[in-house]
């Protein structure tokens, strides 16, 4: 349910306001008498839209809109007047006010221009989020089985409400999933909430997720929203689920069986209208086993399972990847546009990324970016601990010294190889006839020398 605050020192026109878009537009209504007692409100109470009187003594409308616009506030803020003065109404917007009414006007409007704010709102907030995440965007970026397998998944449950747990390691992109799949289904002009489960203190996760009355415990000097409520309508993305500790594990699997939520501090439970895609790391099924993950969570988070494939069981897509990251970052230093040379797409191709995956090579392409000294980026540039071949856990350290000739023809030859096997989709036989090989052995015999397993 969203929250409307009225500010207006008439009594009678406030209430009756109050008592209007609660009984049509479905609003929690606040009033606050004027311009003080209205920004105290907003300090303390969660607040989607504000309608706004520019007539009153003391601390008027344009001191109240100064104040929001100095603190940085995005709540949007609707002004009304009865005297039919236009000229400070414009004002009002050149303040940051979102629109102006006048008091005479039909209520449907009214409510009609309140829904449309806090759909302002709203969308003014993910600009803000995806613009925080552009850096990353490249992550579902590729042409290869994998990443095409993976969006086509995707697409295809993102029309459904049911909840989704996506698994798949550090970096490899898990909430450029979550947020794929909430902008190409029907609530994508509603909120996407991110929480990071394992970086929330045991004692703030139910506040975190449920919210908390004014005075709950010590330092809650006020109302506030959990995600659950900050999500209505949209997609709550619970990131590393796995990391939430069992109490906490039974209230969120009371709110996805019945669908309401409790603050803290209250007894008045509030329904929530909210898709719940949770993402981990972890083998949830083994933290079943272990006893440290509850079964009949699991069993509600995983309706529809999504996997991010690590970067190495897409190698053919980092030459695009690369590239994509290579722009974002020239343009982010303010650089010229740069190049990769064919020999260096050749050494990132043929690296394993097991560290940290697509954010692992968006980073080293940054530190190569800052190393390079011309416009066309050299294999040299290539960090040693990426560059050396089989840099993976589970390969050999057949590695000469970093930057040999030895190394670069090594690493080239083991990313044609993967980019090959990709294409074939592991088919050995077939693999080793597109490459030429005489047969299937010869084929074996180059992966054994990489280290290169399925």
């Amino acid at each position: 349910m969203s929250t409307v605050l009225i500010i207006d020192d008439v009594a009678a026109m406030r209430d009756q306001y109050a008592y209007d878009l609660q009984r049509l537009g479905g609003f929690q209504a606040l009033t606050a008498d004027g311009g003080s007692e209205g920004l105290a409100l907003l300090a303390r109470e969660p607040v989607d839209c504000v309608i706004l009187d520019l007539e009153m003594p003391g601390v008027d409308g344009f001191e109240v809109l100064a104040t929001l616009k100095k603190k940085g506030s995005r709540v949007p803020v609707i002004v009304y007047t009865g005297t039919g003065n236009y000229e400070r109404c414009v004002r009002a917007v050149k303040l940051g006010a979102y629109g102006f009414l006048d008091k005479d006007e039909p209520l449907a409007r009214v409510v009609q221009e309140i829904e449309n704010a806090i759909a302002w709102g709203r969308l003014h907030r993910e600009v803000a989020r995806l613009r925080r995440h552009s850096g990353e965007a490249g992550a579902l970026l590729g042409e290869s089985p994998a990443a095409v397998a993976l969006k086509e998944v995707i697409d295809r449950l993102a029309v459904i409400p049911s909840s989704v747990l996506i698994t798949g390691e550090s970096g490899s992109g898990k909430e450029l999933v979550a947020r794929r799949l909430h902008a190409a289904g029907p609530r994508s002009r509603g909120p996407f909430v991110a929480v990071n489960c394992a970086a929330l203190p045991e004692s703030m996760i139910e506040s975190e997720l449920f919210g908390h009355e004014r005075g709950a415990f010590t330092g809650a000097d006020r109302t506030r929203r959990g995600a659950f409520e900050t999500a209505h309508q949209g997609t709550l993305f619970l990131d590393e689920v796995g990391e939430l500790p069992l109490p906490a594990q039974a209230k969120l699997l009371r709110v996805l069986e019945d669908g309401m939520i409790t603050r803290l501090g209250s007894h008045k439970p509030l329904a929530t209208d909210t898709r719940v895609v949770a993402a981990t790391n972890r083998d949830l099924e083994q933290e079943v086993t272990a006893g440290r993950f509850r079964q009949d969570l699991l069993f509600r988070l995983n309706t529809h399972t999504v996997h991010v494939p690590a970067l190495r069981e897409r190698l053919s897509d980092v030459p695009l990847l690369a590239e994509h990251f290579l722009e974002l970052v020239c343009e982010k230093f303010g650089r010229p546009r740069h190049t990769l040379a064919p020999e260096t797409l050749a050494v990132l191709q043929g690296c394993s990324w097991s560290r940290n995956n697509v954010r692992e090579l968006r980073n080293t392409i940054e530190r190569m970016v800052i190393a390079a000294e011309g416009t066309v980026i050299g294999p040299e540039t290539v960090p040693a601990e990426i560059r050396a071949p089989g840099a993976g856990p589970d390969a050999p350290d057949k590695a000469g010294p970093a930057g040999t000739l030895r190394e670069l023809k090594a690493a080239a030859e083991r990313g044609i190889i993967l980019a090959a096997l990709e294409r074939n989709h592991w088919h050995i036989s077939r693999t080793a006839k597109e490459l030429g090989l005489a047969d299937h052995s010869s084929l074996l015999k180059i992966m054994r020398r990489h280290g290169i397993r399925k």
